[in-house]
């Protein structure tokens, strides 16, 4: 530690901290608008300006080591200042050139209200300049259909083209130019194309780059905030939904150390037009081939009327990867009322299951662990539109100091340098068997960590794939004490949560693949599962918030709630139980999934023991205690999981692994209504081009 004397306070820091770092330890506020903490150091705008005793100028703090400040004549303390004159006059003149070409739009600009500029300005501002010169103009570059740019009101601090080099790994944006006539724009003013693109209008402290679905339509202090969970993959992103009255307007991320630091994926993001369109908003019967709307009573005496007298083993439910712990579990005591033993989760036809134990389906080195590997294998999975938050942290300790990565599946731009080792489990089979190279890679790591996606799962030979990947994990050590590097990548929100519940077959049960097929149940329950196909012959009770594929084969529509439209509970890929809290109402008379399975039980003469979702929650956490350790992740059973998985054996094809997300954008019902989102899918893959054509 090295000794500081700030503003009169005496402080301890470490010596790799910058003067910045140890001001905001003693308790001074350095203005910035370059620096940010999980970027590189540019040293650009000179706001951080504080004076160092000895120094002959001010100093920049964001870019001056403490290990670098001289100690006194006699050996005293290296003292800072940061509230003399001489600061104060050194931070009025960095803003007053930084307010020369700025336009000073700030009633139109989308920034306002939550801009540093204007903040900083209010502060530490004059209110005069002595340039008169015309303002210099710079037009706007198209960056894609995320990202609006106002060039104009750009101060040059370079955030946006750090994130995009150093966190996203895709260098899309750059400067051309320099001096007055620097910009930032990217290679001939094409889309950027990386999966967390927007974040770089989080990062702009001026307005220059803005979010463009949402130009122009809202104020920030219209908007009521309230923290949420994301589930547009497995990750559980921590968010925060701001609504104006009932309707979502965007969706922000939340700092969460644990998972997603402060980034989320464009698809979290800018889904927002996605719920509120294509939305079912009443119930639906479909008679003579044709949907008709109705009311709940109708509904409900359908149902019953065709649940009356159907054996238990004729009647079924799947679970979509939307829903949320408690209606899998209301649903899951409904069906144990009904005695059936016809229900699934794992609408991919994954191979995953409780019964091998916890740890065999949770990514259990957790996502912060990942920084901790020092070397990785990938298989089955590309985890950049998997898991794009899951990808970050991989490149973050990739950049950390560069580790060996093996990927085994399709070949993919993973934004890091990685080893591809072949396409399918012939080649997994012969890395456990020592015949590649990467095999003594991985057998001299002494924390390796093997990821394994549902590209890997989802397939007939799944079980001994998994049980392949097993006897790797024993083979290399992945498994010892204080370390478990043995982990699945799941890209269902709901899916670990459903685990965790047993919303697995019974005894003598179908899976969803035999649920779905012609002719193998009299009655289905459709909890939201839009990703599965359903054969003819079962009457189908489709549960969910958009008019999908799973409302397409419905003959009865029962409108639930979102997840910005309900309090529920989610469990990530790592096992982590989260709380996704109500931001807005479901729209017209849709209702919360958990109130219309109680109510339409009282109709199926099997009422669920619950009035309200605290008493639905008290049950839950009676049976299933983990539910309640909220951001908590429950201890699983590490080594016996992956021993019992490694005993399973198989017979393995020689089919390659092919990822599970087909179109990054379009996964889910709720992204699929979005037209921002099909926009982004038709630029990845090149549609736009082809319609101008």
């Amino acid at each position: 530690m090295t000794k500081l004397i700030v503003d009169g306070i005496e402080v301890d820091v470490p010596p790799e901290y910058t003067l910045l770092q140890a001001c905001e330890v003693a308790g001074a506020e350095i203005p910035r608008f370059c620096f940010h903490e999980r970027l590189s150091i540019a040293g650009n705008c000179r706001m951080c300006l504080v004076e160092l005793k000895g120094a002959p100028k001010p100093v920049a703090s964001c870019a001056w080591g403490v290990r670098d400040c001289r100690p006194g004549p006699n050996g005293e303390p290296p003292q800072v200042f940061t509230r003399t004159p001489t600061v104060k006059k050194a931070r009025e003149g960095v803003l007053e050139f930084l307010l020369i070409n700025h336009p000073l739009d700030c009633p139109i600009c989308d920034q306002g209200g939550e801009c540093d500029l204007q903040d900083q300005t209010m502060v530490y501002g004059v209110d005069s300049s002595r340039f008169h010169e015309n303002k210099r103009a710079v037009p706007d570059k198209y960056i894609g259909p995320l990202v609006a740019t106002k060039m104009n009101r750009c101060i040059h601090c370079t955030r946006c083209i750090r994130f995009v080099t150093e966190v996203a790994g895709v260098p899309d944006l750059g400067a051309i130019g320099r001096g007055e006539d620097m910009e930032i724009t990217t290679y001939l003013e094409q889309a950027m194309r990386s999966e967390i693109q927007a974040n770089v209008a989080d990062l702009c402290p001026v307005g220059a780059l803005v979010h463009k679905p949402q130009n122009y339509n809202m104020r920030p202090w219209e908007l009521a905030k309230t923290d949420s969970v994301d589930v547009m993959d497995a990750v559980g992103c921590a968010i925060r939904v701001d609504t104006r009255g009932r309707e979502v307007m965007r969706i922000m991320p939340r700092v969460n150390e644990a998972i997603n630091e402060e980034w989320i994926s464009d698809k979290t993001r800018q889904v927002v037009d996605g719920l509120r369109l294509q939305r079912l908003d009443r119930p639906f019967i479909r008679e003579n081939g044709r949907l008709r709307p109705a009311s709940w009573q109708e509904a409900f005496t359908a149902i019953a009327g065709r649940v009356r007298g159907v054996p238990p083993n004729r009647i079924g439910a799947i679970v979509g990867d939307l829903a949320a712990v408690e209606e899998i579990f209301a649903l899951k005591l409904l069906m144990q009322a009904l005695g059936s033993p016809n229900l699934d989760c794992r609408q991919d036809g994954t191979v995953l299951h409780p019964a091998y134990g916890r740890a065999s389906y949770l990514f259990n080195a957790t996502i912060a662990g990942i920084e901790n590997a020092d070397a990785i294998l990938i298989v089955g999975a590309n985890p950049r539109i998997e898991a794009s938050l899951l990808n970050v942290r991989i490149r973050k300790r990739w950049r950390q100091a560069p580790l060996p990565i093996g990927l085994i599946g399709e070949r993919a731009d993973l934004t890091y340098d990685h080893e591809y080792l072949g396409a399918g489990p012939d080649t997994l089979n012969e890395l456990v068997g020592g015949r590649l190279g990467f095999a003594e890679t991985l057998r001299a790591a002494q924390r390796p960590l093997i990821i394994v996606g549902q590209g890997a799962l989802s397939r007939p030979d799944g079980l001994a794939v998994l049980a392949l990947a097993a006897r790797a994990a024993q083979t290399f050590g992945a498994v010892a004490e204080g370390w478990n590097g043995f982990g699945v990548l799941h890209t269902a929100a709901a899916r670990v949560g459903a685990l965790d519940l047993g919303f697995v077959p019974g005894e003598g049960g179908l899976d969803a693949a035999a649920m779905a097929r012609a002719g193998s149940l009299d009655v289905l329950f459709n909890l939201g599962a839009d990703e599965i196909d359903i054969g003819p012959g079962a009457f189908v009770i489709y549960q969910g918030t958009h008019g999908d594929r799973g409302a397409h084969r419905a003959d009865v529509i029962l409108p639930g709630a979102a997840y910005t439209e309900k309090s529920g509970t989610y469990v990530n890929t790592e096992g982590r139980v989260q709380m996704a809290n109500r931001a807005s109402f479901p729209p017209g008379d849709a209702r919360e999934d958990w109130a219309i399975l109680r109510a339409l039980s009282d109709v199926l003469g099997h009422r669920l023991p619950f009035d309200s979702l605290a008493q639905l929650r008290q049950r839950l956490y009676a049976a299933h205690p983990h539910f309640a350790a909220i951001d908590q992740i429950a201890p699983s059973d590490g080594a016996a999981a992956v021993d019992a998985l490694a005993k399973l054996g198989g017979t393995l094809t020689a089919e390659p692994f092919v990822s599970p997300i087909l179109d990054f954008y379009l996964t889910n019902p709720v992204a699929r209504a979005s037209r921002v989102m099909a926009e982004c899918s038709a630029i990845a893959h090149g549609r736009h081009l082809e319609a101008a054509e």
